[in-house]
């Protein structure tokens, strides 16, 4: 055995290296928090099983699990990516989290990395959890895996944007509160459970802007009507993530 066999290597990790550990830790923390849960898997789940055996809502011709399950999944994923990370990551500020790694040899753009990808994985899982329990009530999807993909990830981004948004310039308190609200307003009027056509003319032009209700009605036309690609969406997706995204960066305090 050499005398250097046990000689330390100070220094920092390689970064892809970093950021898969850190990564790793914020889908353990997401996974592991009761409310995040709640959000995440428990409430998605009920409102799909629910509103898809009880004739509560009128839902149109078809199925109900067929107009529900692609609400659904938007509703999936507005919880991960905007309130419960909007919530964590508010907290994570409020007791010096952030700024402590803020100072490690993760960069701020590496540690905003780690929590993308944490949010995608967790997404994963609620999509393939969704996915099944919505098979086992006799969905029949329609339409290609790349719209249905290309609206995931601009919905993740958008609702990612928004969510670090109200984070880095609410309180911590009161960033829960609003994320709270925010994701009770947008599940009654995103066109998750309850069709746009539903409301007055004048609030289906309001409300079909929001970003839930264009991830929510853009996988629809694909699952649901067969459609190629709802580019009217992709657009208001897009214009959201570039918005979030942007607003974020520029006005996020680190403490």
């Amino acid at each position: 055995m050499s005398a250097g066999t046990y000689t330390p290597r100070p220094g920092a990790a390689p970064l892809p290296r970093m950021i898969a550990a850190q990564a790793a830790l914020e889908t353990r923390m997401l996974l592991r928090n009761g409310e995040q849960l709640l959000l995440t898997v428990v409430i998605p789940t009920l409102l799909l099983v629910l509103f898809s055996a009880v004739d509560i809502v009128d839902t149109g011709a078809g199925e109900p699990v067929d107009f529900l399950t692609p609400g659904i999944l938007a509703l999936a994923v507005m919880s991960t990516a905007f309130t419960g990370q909007a919530i964590a990551t508010g907290f994570e500020r409020r007791y010096g989290v952030l700024k402590r790694l803020g100072a490690s040899p993760l960069p701020r753009w590496g540690l905003m990395a780690a929590k993308t990808l944490a949010v995608l994985v967790t997404e994963v899982l609620q999509i393939v959890l969704l996915t099944v329990i919505a098979f086992a009530l006799g969905w029949s999807p329609e339409g290609g895996p790349f719209a249905v993909l290309l609206l995931l990830v601009l919905g993740t981004v958008a609702f990612s944007g928004l969510g670090l948004l109200m984070a880095g310039t609410l309180k911590a308190e009161a960033t829960l509160a609003a994320a709270n609200l925010v994701f009770l307003l947008l599940l009654v009027g995103g066109g998750v459970v309850v069709p746009l056509d539903k409301f007055p003319d004048t609030a289906q032009s309001v409300l079909g802007l929001l970003p839930i209700a264009a991830l929510s009605d853009g996988l629809r036309d694909v699952l649901q009507h067969g459609a190629a690609m709802p580019w009217g969406d992709v657009a208001i997706l897009a214009a959201w993530a570039v918005l979030g995204l942007g607003a974020a960066a520029k006005f996020f305090r680190w403490e």
